[in-house]
């Protein structure tokens, strides 16, 4: 027996896609920088140290004399020994003229007059300590310092941003189709 047959045949739908990528290009131009630093301000003052040495005492000390002080001196011991000389030879005078009183001032005069060969031995420091003054005032030195403010400028630029998107183009390649057929 002959039974009718149902034919079906189907075709499947093909879709074609055609992408186009996205293009994207960003550029960072470099900031534009300055930078100045001026310079600090800086004053010194210094006033300068005094040093002040005072050896008068000690050149007099060891014989050292200016004009005036020495001629003085010298007329002063001048003047001293010959009132000394003038009343020593006066008193010898007065015991030479009493001679007949007794004693013998002749001899006693001349043990008065003898010279000692020596003399004492004596440590003297030459100059005397502490006749040197010394006087000292030191520096002052005042320093001011002002920095000053760094000049900073700086110009940014926005980044360069180009993007151009991507497509996708879709096409129906081949349509669906179902085909029905009886056969007997």
């Amino acid at each position: 027996m002959n039974f009718p047959k149902i034919q079906i045949q189907t075709i499947d739908a093909l879709i074609g896609m055609t992408t186009t990528k996205p293009i994207q290009r960003i550029e960072q131009p470099k900031a534009e920088q300055e930078i100045h630093q001026p310079i600090a301000k800086l004053s010194i003052k210094t006033t300068p140290s005094k040093l002040s040495i005072d050896a008068f005492e000690a050149r007099e000390s060891i014989g050292h004399k200016n004009v005036r002080a020495r001629t003085a001196e010298m007329a002063q011991e001048g003047k001293q020994a010959a009132l000394e000389g003038t009343a020593r030879r006066a008193e010898e005078g007065q015991q030479l003229m009493r001679i007949e009183n007794g004693g013998n001032p002749i001899r006693e005069q001349a043990k008065k007059h003898h010279i000692k060969l020596y003399s004492s031995l004596n440590i003297k420091f030459i100059p005397q300590p502490g006749t040197v003054k010394i006087n000292y005032e030191p520096a002052q030195v005042e320093i001011q310092f002002e920095p000053q403010k760094v000049i900073h400028n700086v110009k940014i630029h926005k980044p360069i941003h180009e993007y151009t998107p991507g497509k996708v183009n879709i096409e129906m390649l081949q349509y669906p189709s179902v085909k029905i057929d009886w056969l007997v």
